[in-house]
């Protein structure tokens, strides 16, 4: 299969997904690519016997003005560096793959892997207050000293968005932004010089193709992909109504983990966050070493504690046998998933996996995306 054609399949059936959403992605999720759904398009009750008829009658319309205009999006992107995303594609965000209502295709320009092992959003009112810019600038800065590989995603729009984003970029971690529209705009203009920071920090992630406007139902669905990418979302402030609180019910519809400031009672842009901890709608944190320990990511903390503290890879005065078997497997080949260290090794995965944990706590190993063993080199 053609990347190239998979792509465009993709593209076309992401406009076809405006008005037939659960069934473009039942058939994708079915048939494995949107190349086989398109080869599909004409027998697709052969696939999936109760498809409704303004599914199939989608699919057997012309496509031809629907392939068309992905021929030109493709051209762009080819020509802007962009990289149009399939689900079939490793650089694709796992975790948004899971979800139901997952985009067919995303647009990406960046250079942070959508797959970190540690992936945060950061909302709430576009109207942050100085109480709430205080609590971005010290949760960033004090998560760099505990947890300093976190990708951190926001909306790009005023107040706690492009705030979270600045101290992301100020601390040195890599930022995400999930546009409402295509890109080949910006929205709000004034963002675009933190924008183009991000494109070399991070990136910019949309849905939509090029020519969309940033209208308000597109940013109800950018809010689904800023939750499904990440593992937790964190509001900040917000209103009795707003978007950071429409990010949290979808993340919590996700199975993602939430967590909100408390602010001082009768201030508006506390109430929403006040109401849904009240509510058991999310869960209190007051500082970054809360949050890391609500999410059992202690071993981070822990790792970065043992770098600073000094321990050395090539000395690992420490090691039993078994660990300095691993580690030097891991200094001929690294990056090795655990099966394949065991058969390198001649140790027990149950054992191995003990083992693992250990060389994570002195700092020495750490694990990546895809279940990857990474022996750390303290750079």
């Amino acid at each position: 299969m053609s990347l190239e054609i998979e792509i465009l399949n993709a593209m076309v059936l992401a406009r076809m997904n405006q008005f037939h959403l659960a069934g473009i992605l039942e058939l994708y999720r079915t048939l494995g690519s949107a190349t086989a759904v398109m080869e599909h398009r004409n027998d697709i009750r052969a696939v999936i016997p109760d498809a409704g008829p303004r599914l199939v009658e989608g699919l057997q319309a012309d496509i031809a003005p629907l392939m068309r205009r992905a021929e030109e999006e493709l051209h762009f992107c080819e020509t802007k560096g962009i990289q149009p995303l399939s689900m079939t594609d490793e650089a694709y965000p796992e975790r948004l793959k899971q979800c139901d209502d997952a985009p067919v295709v995303l647009y990406y320009i960046g250079n942070a892997n959508l797959n970190q092992r540690r992936v945060i959003n950061i909302v709430g009112t576009r109207k942050c207050t100085p109480y709430g810019q205080d609590l971005i600038r010290r949760f960033i800065g004090d998560l760099r000293m505990v947890c300093p590989e976190v990708l951190i995603v926001s909306g790009l729009a005023y107040g706690v968005d492009i705030c979270a984003h600045r101290n992301a970029l100020e601390h040195g971690f890599e930022t995400v932004g999930v546009l409402a529209h295509g890109l080949d705009d910006l929205y709000p203009s004034r963002h675009k010089d933190t924008a183009n920071r991000m494109v070399g920090q991070g990136g910019l992630l949309t849905e939509f193709m090029t020519g969309t406007n940033a209208d308000k139902i597109n940013f109800v669905r950018r809010n689904r992909i800023v939750a499904g990418m990440s593992d937790a979302c964190i509001l900040v402030e917000s209103a009795a109504k707003g978007g950071g609180l429409i990010t949290a019910s979808i993340s919590r519809g996700y199975g993602r983990d939430v967590f909100a400031f408390p602010g001082r009672v009768g201030d508006e842009y506390s109430e929403g966050c006040n109401n849904l901890i009240r509510d058991n709608g999310a869960a209190l944190i007051s500082s970054a070493d809360d949050f890391v320990r609500a999410m059992g990511w202690e071993s981070d903390a822990l790792m970065v504690k043992a770098q600073n503290e000094g321990i050395q890879r090539n000395l690992f005065p420490d090691l039993s046998p078994e660990e300095q078997t691993i580690v030097e497997v891991l200094q001929r080949h690294n990056d090795l998933q655990i099966n394949m260290l065991a058969t390198q090794t001649n140790i027990p995965v149950n054992r191995l996996t003990a083992l693992l944990f250990e060389l994570e706590m002195k700092g020495v190993v750490r694990t990546l995306a895809g279940g990857m063993y990474h022996l750390f080199l303290g750079s």
